[in-house]
């Protein structure tokens, strides 16, 4: 009774001092922000926050407004659906925004200053991307065509088949006036086949879209001049996703609506933004390099209209850009930078680039006033969760207009360290080290290795990392957990990108091996109590290292790939494969096997959890099934968990939570020696 009472005032006090270790439900559960715009004087700001409905097993993402700088608060509540992608009219006076209440994805609208939103379209296949026109009278919109009539009658006398990558949709541009006193059509609607007189009678209609463009292409992005006299837009054969590589930008005239091609080089452009004055385009490109733009950096060019003529801006900056905005005062860019994500501005005129903002320590969304001299943004340092900020531009002072961290206020979250070592090769790796509060350097701990996916992903400090990891939880049950930023990682360059180039598997085990040495060299970590995990290029690593290691005494590999034979001919990006490989299977079998974790599967002792999702297309569930044999056939303790209708990631919270269970399982069984069972209590 004396050891119960004892731990029941020890959790009152620990809880008391903000010491609440977070449930998997409640992080699963935290509320975040994302996608702000900023009305044209700058006055007001939209974004996104999204919060998780296990009910109906969704996320839902709905829109709030602060304006003047007062707190924010909801301007939709959409319950079945979503309200995403909110623009401010050119006045100012509305947001319009994309949401699916009944009839696809419509464009609605919604009074800045209170009232009901309602749509401002109903159209047939549904809206991807709009952009309200700068005279307010109208948008310019994007959505895919009518779906083929000729396949319905085939599929009714022939079944289902389908040619592969030859049966698509493409995207078009289109245009629909935008009246504000538009009636809903239900009030008067059109009856001229039923009516008495067999004509339309004083009937309320939807305005009619018009197009813009048609073609054997699709439309990936575009965006209108700020004369409002054209669109430049991005465009590419068709809608497959390896054909990014034959991206274009071309120009469309609004009045005479006559396509102009403006950038046509042999490998990937891209429309970035117009000039304040519209005589000028912003784009990136890969110029003709068709063999390495999976890893190389893009170059940045400006277009000036009138002499067809290009120049290129930040010829030094040595990473890759893109999502960059031209205002007045500069072209701006968030880039990331090691462990950090500064917003950079670029001077048009010379091409320098130099650092604008450092703080917050990792800055994503930009949006501006129509001026360009005030700015909002989504961003956070390295215990807070993605706030909103907004500042001016002339005199940078980022103020918070959120308090999302608030939600972990009281939490026991995970702290951050960046870490350095040299791996086998001398090159230089960063990580991530989260200890726990009450850390000892005395002691030696277990230690987690957790590996990003990408190659080009990047780990940064965060409070509540991890997604289908519970980093937080097992900090808190006295781990560390070191989160490597091996070679590949973006915001190191070009050729620290370029490092795992015929090297995959092989230099990315030598950064996490040489990372678990620096830790134990530093006397922090009991080597008898190690585990290792990640998911897509982070589960192919962690795949890699069980069959090529023997150090971990468990290994969870998420989507990962396990034979580059099998994924090269399954997945949906061949063009990956080929270029950091630099070989098919059939012209080098042998880099195939180097860096296939299959091939050393004899070697293979490390308990291996296997997580992936049923339709997986980017890693294909084979991949999960081959390396799950050679385990079993070898003897080692193996499990496969399919996530059933899941792609690539695990995107609802229910299965996201049994993702979690599944890590918390698999490590507290081999590194801690416990069992436990997936509860199922109410």
């Amino acid at each position: 009774m004396k050891h119960r009472l004892l731990f029941v005032f020890l959790s009152c006090a620990l809880t008391a001092l903000g010491q609440h270790v977070p449930t998997f439900e409640e992080v699963i559960s935290l509320r975040t922000a994302g996608g702000v715009t900023m009305s044209p004087d700058g006055k007001s700001i939209v974004f996104g926050i999204s919060t998780t409905d296990w009910s109906d097993n969704r996320y839902d993402n709905e829109l709030w407004i602060s304006r003047n700088g007062e707190a924010p608060y909801a301007l939709t509540n959409t319950p079945k659906g979503n309200s995403t992608n909110a623009e401010f009219s050119p006045d100012g006076k509305w947001v319009a925004f994309l949401s699916n209440r009944g009839n696809k994805n419509q464009i609605h609208v919604v009074r800045v200053d209170g009232g009901e939103a309602r749509a401002a379209t109903n159209d047939e296949e549904g809206i991807s991307a709009f952009q309200w026109h700068p005279s307010g009278s109208k948008f310019i919109f994007q959505k895919s065509e009518k779906e083929d009539k000729t396949k319905k009658d085939r599929e009714k006398r022939y079944g289902g088949f389908e040619a592969d990558d030859k049966e698509f949709t493409v995207q078009h541009l289109w245009q629909v006036e935008f009246n504000p006193n538009q009636r809903d059509p239900s009030e008067m609607p059109c009856y001229e086949t039923s009516d008495s007189l067999k004509v339309k009678a004083g009937c309320i209609e939807w305005p009619k879209a018009s197009r813009l463009t048609e073609g054997k292409f699709t439309v990936t992005g575009f965006s209108i001049s700020p004369d409002g006299n054209m669109v430049a837009f991005s465009h590419q054969p068709d809608p497959m996703i390896n054909s990014f590589i034959k991206s274009d930008v071309s120009m469309v005239d609004l009045s005479t609506k006559a396509v102009t091609k403006l950038v046509t080089n042999p490998s990937s452009d891209f429309f970035e933004d117009w000039s304040p004055d519209s005589k000028e385009i912003l784009y990136s490109t890969n110029g003709s390099d068709t063999v390495a733009n999976f890893y190389t950096n893009s170059k940045v060019y400006i277009l000036n209209l009138a002499s067809k003529s290009s120049r290129q801006i930040a010829k030094s900056f040595d990473e890759d850009l893109g999502g960059l905005t031209w205002k007045a005062s500069g072209i701006f860019t968030a880039v990331q930078t090691k462990t950090k994500r500064p917003l950079y501005r670029i001077d048009p005129s010379t091409g320098n680039h130099t650092v604008f903002l450092q703080t917050p320590e990792q800055i994503f969304g930009l949006a501006f006033s129509k001026s360009g001299d005030r700015l909002a943004m989504t961003a956070r340092n390295g215990d807070q969760l993605t706030e909103v900020f907004t500042t001016s531009i002339t005199n940078p002072n980022p103020v918070r207009v959120t308090d999302m961290t608030a939600q972990i206020k009281d939490w026991k979250v995970a702290t951050s360290e960046v870490i350095s070592w040299k791996s086998k090769d001398g090159a230089v790796i960063e990580g991530v080290l989260h200890k726990p509060s009450n850390y000892d350097p005395a002691r030696k701990y277990p230690l987690l290795v957790v590996i990003h996916g990408g190659p080009t992903g990047i780990d940064t400090p965060a409070p509540l990392p991890g997604s289908v990891y519970p980093i937080a939880q097992w900090v808190d049950k006295g781990a560390l957990v070191l989160r490597v930023n091996y070679r590949g990682s973006a915001g190191y360059g070009e050729a620290f990108r370029a490092l795992n180039v015929r090297n995959l598997g092989v230099g990315d085990a030598w950064d996490v091996l040489s990372g678990v040495d620096y830790l134990d060299s530093k006397k922090m970590i009991d080597r008898s109590k190690m585990g290792c995990m990640g998911w897509s290029q982070g589960g192919y690593i962690s795949a890699f290292l069980t069959t090529n290691s023997t150090i971990f005494k468990a290994i969870s590999v998420g989507a990962g790939i396990s034979n580059w034979m099998t994924y090269y001919v399954n997945t949906d990006i061949h063009p990956f494969t080929r270029q950091y490989l630099k070989a098919t299977p059939w012209s080098d079998e042998a880099i195939y096997k180097k860096t296939s974790p299959m091939t050393n599967i004899n070697m293979a002792k490390t308990p291996t959890l296997i997580q992936h999702g049923e339709f997986d297309r980017r890693v294909p569930i084979a991949n999960a099934y081959e390396l799950l044999q050679g385990l079993r056939d070898k003897g080692v303790p193996s499990e496969l968990i399919v996530y059933k209708g899941f792609g690539h990631g695990i995107n609802k919270p229910k299965e996201r939570l049994a993702a979690n269970w599944h890590n918390w399982q698999w490590f507290g069984k081999y590194v801690w020696g416990e069992t436990m069972e997936l509860p199922l209590g109410k």
